[in-house]
């Protein structure tokens, strides 16, 4: 005959938080301490509710004073409390006085855990940030070092009752797929806003550290997060690591530029520069307040995903690193929505470097099926405040350059772009090596697998060492 348990596992509406919070509760092995500062004491109340909690929760804590949070936790590093550093902070010491004090009297078999969560929910009368960094340490086997745990995420609710319950699932699903996913982190991901409808919260990061997840690639499983509808988009620095947005962006200048950068060649360096170079001239701007991010979208130009590999991302975006560009992984098709992106996280100026075809594309009224407004609503959002496009010339079929001021549009859109120039939306940038037009990327990569030629010298030199020593993109 099964078990309580095992039917509760059985079930189909197992996914629940209530019944999640059970199942865990009736596995005596599992114990723990649950931490949470900033929204209530929301996960620990989901296990209270589903009954038989005892077996599972040795201690709550809320330690909402900040003077009390530090003597506890202690201060870390800029002082911030809603940090990725505080949130580990809290699991490293609850963990660490579960096995303090109950290690040695619970059964051999247990398995503990510790669950923190620090949060900002929406404040009265005040337009602060509302989002959390969530953890849990466990052991995924008796005696076992433990591993951890750890998202981002962004509550979209506009109360905050609604953002303490959302948090509370959350967090109930994410101790349950630590313990019953841990070997699946797809599934494990897919699972976190199991029982939320779209549209509450965003995760736009997490982290598997610890010796059961050595072989994850963090940089991989967050891209993950895109294609499992959690985020839009993920964030890389120059070192690879994995970034929050609101970290990244927060008070910056943003220059961005979208390619396939498969591989970077010496022509996408070159207008990185040059845009760059021409962003600077902008009131405010300068190499201390801004940031360059290379862009790399997931979709085609009808937004369809194109199912590129996440091996294959990653090879791109690590060969971006090694030049020293921060990179973002997108699922947006149309550079509207890309800016508005941005534009939750800093208010000032947003710059786009692009091609002569890009922006042929954007005065293409066809690309703008499904917006109800049409180019013109494409137009609103794309220049609202402080964006400026910044276009690289090309060289046509008679070998003529081309630049912004040669572009021809519609008759009817003629008056719109002239509009665009007058006010300074659109600036010309230059190539400082007409040689540069020569270099096409699928040609490129259509020499690579027949070994070392002439290709190499059209990438930077960093590039081409790194995809003969890798191997990438099937080079033999």
């Amino acid at each position: 005959m099964d078990s309580i348990e095992d039917k509760i596992a059985n079930n189909v509406s197992s996914r629940s938080t209530d019944n999640k919070a059970l199942r865990i509760n009736l596995d005596e092995k599992k114990y723990g301490t649950i931490a949470e500062i900033g929204a209530g004491q929301e996960v620990a109340r989901h296990f209270f509710i589903a009954g038989a909690a005892a077996g599972t929760v040795a201690k709550t804590i809320s330690a909402y004073d900040m003077q009390f949070s530090d003597a506890i936790y202690g201060v870390q590093q800029g002082g911030r409390y809603v940090s990725s550093s505080r949130v580990q902070a809290m699991l490293e010491k609850e963990y660490a006085l579960v096995l303090n004090r109950v290690g040695d009297s619970r059964s051999r078999s247990s398995r503990f855990f510790s669950y923190a969560a620090t949060v900002s929910a929406k404040s009265y009368n005040r337009d602060n940030e509302c989002h959390a960094w969530c953890g849990v340490r466990v052991q995924m086997y008796p005696g076992a070092e433990p591993s951890d745990i750890i998202v981002h995420a962004r509550m979209l609710d506009n109360t905050a009752e609604q953002q303490q319950d959302c948090l509370g699932t959350l967090g109930v699903n994410l101790i349950y797929g630590a313990y019953y996913y841990f070997e699946e982190p797809r599934k494990l991901i897919d699972s976190l806003t199991d029982e939320l409808g779209s549209g509450r919260i965003e995760i736009d990061s997490i982290d598997f550290q610890g010796p059961y997840f050595e072989e994850v690639d963090n940089r991989q499983i967050n891209l993950h997060l895109i294609r499992s509808g959690k985020t839009r988009a993920i964030m890389f620095r120059p070192d690879s690591s994995v970034v929050v947005p609101a970290e990244m962006l927060y008070k910056k200048n943003v220059l961005t530029i979208r390619g396939s950068f498969k591989p970077v060649t010496n022509l996408n360096v070159d207008m990185i520069e040059q845009g760059f170079k021409a962003f600077n001239e902008l009131p405010d701007v300068t190499p201390d307040n801004s940031i360059v991010l290379a862009e790399i979208t997931l979709n085609d130009a009808h937004g369809q995903d194109l199912m590129v590999s996440e091996t294959d991302l990653i090879q791109r975006v690590s060969l971006l690193n090694s030049l020293g560009y921060s990179v973002t992984v997108s699922s947006y098709t149309r550079y509207f929505s890309l800016r508005a992106y941005f534009r939750q996280y800093t208010q000032k100026q947003i710059g786009i470097v692009l091609g002569m075809i890009n922006l042929r594309e954007i005065f293409d009224e066809s690309k703008y099926d499904g917006v109800e407004g049409g180019i013109l609503e494409g137009f609103g959002k794309l220049f609202p405040d402080n964006t400026r496009l910044f276009v690289y010339p090309e060289k046509n079929e008679a070998s003529e350059i081309c630049d912004f001021s040669t572009l021809e549009v519609a008759e009817h859109l003629r008056y719109l772009y002239k509009h665009l120039l007058e006010n300074r939306f659109i600036f010309g940038i230059d190539c400082s090596d007409p040689e540069y037009f020569q270099i096409f990327s699928r040609e490129i990569l259509r020499q690579i697998p027949q070994g070392r030629g002439a290709w190499e010298e059209l990438l930077p030199e960093d590039t081409a060492k790194r995809i003969i020593d890798e191997k990438l993109f099937g080079y033999r």
